[in-house]
């Protein structure tokens, strides 16, 4: 069963501004970063004990389309909206602009989101634990259909999730 994503490669259309931008964002929200070359590429990864999100040069210098086929915005998750408005203080504090922390109901009840660009245009966000995605979590075995399982179950309190 898959349990999380493990790895995220993002090519850059400018590795220098995007290893920059990135080690700054990176740094701040408690990554670690490693520097290994592949295939005579320079590569940035950064690490946590849950994921690793590594940038490489890209072929072209096209700018990132979130509408062309391919990634649309990459979403980090923490658990709490504390955990948010800390990012968000922390971000802005070494000069990344990025949105105020709000709810964005129209996603979710719930839902507590910051949202910034990389260099190429690439929306990033950052979003607190929902109380659905933790019922998820806990209930997850109970699941038994493929289409829309959250339906089936009584008592759901993540219907939206």
């Amino acid at each position: 069963m898959l349990k999380r994503i493990d790895h995220i490669y993002l090519s850059v259309s400018n590795f220098s501004q995007s290893e920059t931008f990135y080690d700054l964002v990176m740094r701040e929200l408690g990554q670690h970063k490693g520097d290994k070359v592949i295939a005579q590429e320079p590569h940035a990864h950064y690490f946590g004990p849950q994921f690793q999100l590594t940038i490489r040069p890209a072929r072209s210098a096209q700018k990132h389309d979130p509408y062309a086929p391919g990634l649309h915005h990459l979403c980090f998750q923490v658990e709490t909206m504390t955990d948010v408005d800390l990012c968000f203080e922390k971000l802005r504090s070494v000069g990344i602009n990025v949105s105020q922390p709000k709810r964005y109901p129209e996603y979710h009840p719930d839902y507590y989101a910051i949202f910034f660009d990389d260099p190429d245009g690439i929306r990033l966000e950052i979003v607190a634990k929902t109380p659905a995605r933790q019922a998820l979590e806990l209930r997850w075995d109970e699941l038994k259909e493929f289409l829309n399982p959250l339906q089936t179950l009584p008592n759901t309190e993540f219907h939206n999730a």
